[in-house]
Order: C-alpha cells, then sequence, then structure tokens
C-alpha cells in the first residue's frame, strides 16, 4: 500500500491539561484539591474513551418513533451511547451535585467536572445546564413544596433517582422576546393548572421535568402576566399523554442533542411563584446557563487544539512536520494564546459565580459578575466559532470530510453564539448592566486588584489605556443612545478582552514563580493582538449600506 496518513490522537483531556490544573493548584486549598482530582482524572478517560469509540461509528442523531406497531402513541426517543451513560456518569462524578456545595469553590469544582465531559457528553451537558438552572430558580423561588419535590432528583447521586429537567420557553415567534407566549394555564376543576398550547424549541424533552413559561387564562397580553410553570413529563416508564412530541429539530451541529417540537395539550403544572412576572423568575437561570455555554465553548476549543497540535506533530509537509513549519507554528500559538485568555476569564466567572452564590463575595466581584456573565459568554461564543474554523484548516483537506468526525467540531461550535442570548442581545444586556449596576467602576477596581502582584508595567498600561478607551465610549454624555447601542459589540468585546488580559497577568505571575514560562508568552502575544474593539459608528453609512 501507499502512504497512509496517522489519524490525530487525544492526549489525555485531565493530565494533559496545564491550564487547568495550574489555575486548581492556584486556587483550591489542598484538601479539596485532592477530592476533586479522582472526578477529573476519570472524566478525562471516559473522553478518551468516547474518542475513540466515535471513530468507529457514524450514529450521531436520536431517533424519534412516534407510533408503536399497534397504532399507539408512544413518542419514544431512541438516545445515542453517550446519552444513555450520562445518568450515571453525572451521579458518579457529582457533576451537578458538586455545584449545591456549601462552599466558594462549589461552582469552580463543578465547572472543572463540566469542562471535562462536555465534549464526550455529546452536549448531555445542555439538559444539565437547563437542569442546574432549573435547581437555581426553584431556589430563588422560596416554593418549599417544588424545593422538595425536585431538588432531591436534581441534585441525586443515584442514577435511578436523577431526573433532568428542561427549559420550556420558545414559541413559533422565537427569539428573546417572550412577550408574545401563546400557551395558556387553565385550572381544571379540581383547581389543578394545566398548559395547552405549542413550544417550538424545547431542551431536555427526553427529561422527567421541566419549567415553561405560560399566560394564566384571563391575563393581560405582554411579558409581565407571564408565569413560570414546573411541570413533570413522566407517568412512571411512559410519556404523560398530554405531551405530545410533533418532531425533533434537524440542527446544524449539536445533532446528538434531542431538540424538539411539542404541543401541551392539558399537562399538569404547578406555578413555581406569583402568577405573573414570570421572566423575572427564570433570571436566576441565565448566569447559570450562561456559564454552562460558556465552559462548553471553552471545552471545545480545548478539543479542536488539542487534535490540530497532536495532527500537526504527526503530518509531514515538504520533508518536515507541519510544527516545525514557522507559519505553522505561528497559527497553532495564536490560538493557543488567546485560548488561554478565553480560559482564564471563563474559569475566573465560574469562581465568582460561587463566591457570589455563598456570600463571600466582595462589591466589586458582586457587580463585576452581573456584567462578566453576558461578556464572556459573547466573547467565548463567537471564539469557539473562530478558532474551530482555523483548527479544520490546520487539517487541509481531512478538516473538511465527515468520516474524520472533525467538521462536528466547528458545526457544533455554532451553537455557542446562538443558545442563552446571541452577540447582540447579551451586547445590548451587558449596556443595560453598565448603566445600572456600576459595573464598570466595580470592574476596573478588580482588574486593578489582579493586575498589581503581576508586576507587569506592559500589561497594566495597556489594559488601563484600553479601559479608558472603552471610557470614552460609554460617556452618555457625548454618545446618543442608538450610536451607544450599535458599538455594543465592540464594547463588550473590549471589556472582556481586558479582563481576559488582566487574568493572564495574574497566572502568568503565579506560574512563573513555579518555574512556567508559558503563561508570560499567551500574555504577551494575546497583547499583541490588540484588546481594543472598538469602533466609529456612522448611523449614515449603516442606512445607505443597508438600502
Amino acid at each position: 500500500m501507499g502512504f497512509l496518513q496517522d489519524a490525530p490522537q487525544l492526549a489525555h483531556p485531565y493530565r494533559s491539561d496545564r491550564l487547568l490544573t495550574a489555575l486548581l493548584d492556584r486556587v483550591l486549598p489542598k484538601d479539596r484539591r485532592a477530592a476533586l482530582d479522582a472526578d477529573l482524572d476519570a472524566l478525562g478517560d471516559y473522553a478518551l474513551l468516547a474518542f475513540a469509540r466515535n471513530g468507529r461509528s457514524t450514529r450521531r442523531k436520536p431517533v424519534l418513533t412516534q407510533w408503536d406497531a399497534w397504532g399507539r402513541r408512544v413518542d419514544r426517543i431512541e438516545l445515542t451511547a453517550a446519552w444513555l451513560e450520562g445518568p450515571e456518569l453525572t451521579t458518579r462524578h457529582a457533576i451537578l451535585a458538586s455545584g449545591h456545595e456549601s462552599h466558594e469553590f462549589a461552582r469552580l469544582e463543578e465547572f472543572a467536572r463540566a469542562y471535562l465531559y462536555h465534549v464526550a457528553s455529546e452536549f448531555y451537558t445542555c439538559p444539565l445546564a437547563m437542569t442546574d438552572g432549573a435547581v437555581t430558580a426553584l431556589k430563588a423561588s422560596g416554593n418549599r413544596a417544588l424545593i422538595d419535590r425536585a431538588l432531591p432528583h436534581f441534585l441525586s447521586r443515584d442514577a435511578s433517582q436523577f431526573w433532568l429537567s428542561g427549559q420550556w420557553m420558545t414559541e413559533n415567534t422565537g427569539g428573546s422576546d417572550v412577550g408574545h407566549t401563546e400557551t395558556v394555564a387553565r385550572q381544571d376543576a379540581e383547581g389543578q393548572w394545566r398548559l395547552y398550547g405549542r413550544k417550538w424549541f424545547s431542551s431536555a424533552v427526553v427529561g422527567e421535568a421541566a419549567l415553561a413559561l405560560a399566560r394564566p387564562e384571563g391575563a393581560d397580553g405582554g411579558t409581565a402576566a407571564l408565569a413560570l410553570f414546573y411541570v413533570e413529563t413522566m407517568d412512571g416508564q411512559d410519556r404523560k399523554p398530554e405531551l405530545v412530541i410533533d418532531r425533533l429539530k434537524d440542527k446544524l451541529g449539536t445533532q446528538e442533542l434531542p431538540t424538539a417540537e411539542i404541543h401541551l395539550e392539558g399537562l399538569p403544572a404547578w406555578p413555581v411563584g406569583d402568577l405573573a412576572h414570570g421572566v423575572r423568575q427564570v433570571a436566576p437561570m441565565l448566569n447559570i446557563t450562561r456559564t454552562w455555554n460558556t465552559i462548553g465553548a471553552v471545552a471545545s476549543m480545548a478539543r479542536a487544539i488539542s487534535l490540530a497540535r497532536d495532527y500537526a506533530r504527526r503530518r509531514q509537509a515538504f520533508g518536515r512536520p507541519l510544527l516545525q513549519q514557522p507559519l505553522h507554528a505561528q497559527t497553532l500559538a495564536d490560538m493557543q494564546a488567546e485560548f488561554e485568555g478565553a480560559f482564564a476569564l471563563a474559569f475566573e466567572v465560574a469562581h465568582l459565580l460561587g463566591r457570589v452564590e455563598q456570600a463571600v463575595a466582595t462589591p466589586q466581584e458582586a457587580a463585576s459578575l452581573r456584567l462578566l456573565t453576558p461578556l464572556v459568554k459573547l466573547w467565548t461564543g463567537k471564539m469557539a466559532v473562530n478558532l474551530c474554523s482555523e483548527a479544520l484548516e490546520c487539517f487541509g483537506g481531512a478538516g473538511y470530510i465527515e468520516d474524520t468526525g472533525l467538521p462536528q467540531l466547528l458545526r457544533d461550535a455554532q451553537v455557542y453564539a446562538i443558545w442563552e442570548g446571541t452577540t447582540n442581545v447579551l451586547s445590548l444586556d451587558s449596556l443595560r448592566a453598565l448603566g445600572s449596576h456600576d459595573s464598570f467602576t466595580a470592574l476596573r477596581k478588580l482588574i486593578g486588584q489582579w493586575l498589581r502582584p503581576a508586576h507587569n508595567t506592559q500589561a497594566s498600561f495597556t489594559v488601563h489605556a484600553a479601559l479608558d478607551a472603552a471610557a470614552m465610549h460609554l460617556d452618555s454624555k457625548k454618545i446618543d443612545r442608538p450610536t451607544l447601542e450599535a458599538g455594543a459589540r465592540g464594547i463588550a468585546i473590549t471589556l472582556a478582552r481586558c479582563t481576559a488580559a488582566a487574568l493572564l497577568a495574574r497566572q502568568d505571575a503565579w506560574c512563573s514563580a513555579h518555574g512556567d514560562k508559558r503563561p508570560a508568552a499567551a500574555l504577551r502575544r494575546f497583547l499583541g493582538h490588540g484588546l481594543l474593539r472598538l469602533s466609529d459608528i456612522d448611523g449614515e453609512d449603516t442606512r445607505l449600506l443597508l438600502e
């Protein structure tokens, strides 16, 4: 036979991940680190198993069977192997339960687990995110009956007792504006609330529960009159007949994840709180689901870079490995530096979330989290698409062939910029945080705290100069609201990059003291790519270009 190219191999996702191990070494107390290590190592082992299995299989999509052979409506969904393994892995390694322990590192430890599990899970982490969000929303509601009913299942460490929760908000109108919700909640003769209507984009339809928006019968129109309801989907082993699955979505990516269009035909439901302001009751979920989205984006980037680096060592071109080709090496190094910035910001947000939830955060940390959550989600979502696309180029034609499994990285990455708020939605949300929570001042103080021990003059000067430029763009006395909104993306990404640079400087100071010079190289390269993404907005040019 002629030449055969070796396929890229996946290094152990935990043991080979210097960023994660250095972060945990720096942040976690030794006793907590030792307890976490076994779970992370096992999840890395599972990732290797799943990677090898996917190389031998072409099965990618769940299958919906709506009717059995005798004409009975069953709406049975056959799942991939990874999804069938999801409950056991989630409970055995406390992927969800760990995030709700009573210490400030709970979220950091949870998202370290999720980071290693995500790609191997085939987006089983999506319903985990919804379930985590449901736990948070129910806790915030104070509804003791629902808390006692649902949380022991959602946070169970026993797979036989574990439940997933969906999030059923989106209808035919789609998008973030849910004020046109047509699902109606009616009370029957016994006083039981029941939901009627169509949910067009339903997550975790294979789960045992969900939170759903509906308009109580007779309530006013608009968003404020919507209520949030808790529902359960199963009657023993059978799906409740009042929940009808119309079809599964045929999506660009995340194809293993069964996302459904459903009809609710009197599904029993229980109000989470007051019969109004349901969107406000959903709000506690957003910090959670957006952080899950962020960690998923960073995990996908880590996988793409790992495979591209391994391939660069195996692939010979013009007499030497790709890794020794100057331009290819430069490309990989650029990708690595950007990834390290994204990783640093993603896990700082995870840590801040835990500190805020456990009431040990400083006022600056709490105010900054409100701003950083949409910033990191929108930035990593866009970066995942760009970085995974660049990674596919590193494989040449093989990166475009489905049999290699590589195109799935790019198809899946596109979801991060769409789910849980698009880039524009989150950019505008960031403006609201900047305008109403004094988040910018708080973030600048926090960044200053991170930079001081780093003793890096270049990083400090560059970050503060970029923040000064962003402050000028945010000066409402000089800039009208439409212009401010038109430039919201640039402001958001600039603030994300400034924060990431400060965190890279902090990590570099710690790693340099422990003999690792690579974080310093990542910081220099990241700063070299520039922090400013601001742009001058000309409304007349925009109008002309849209004619």
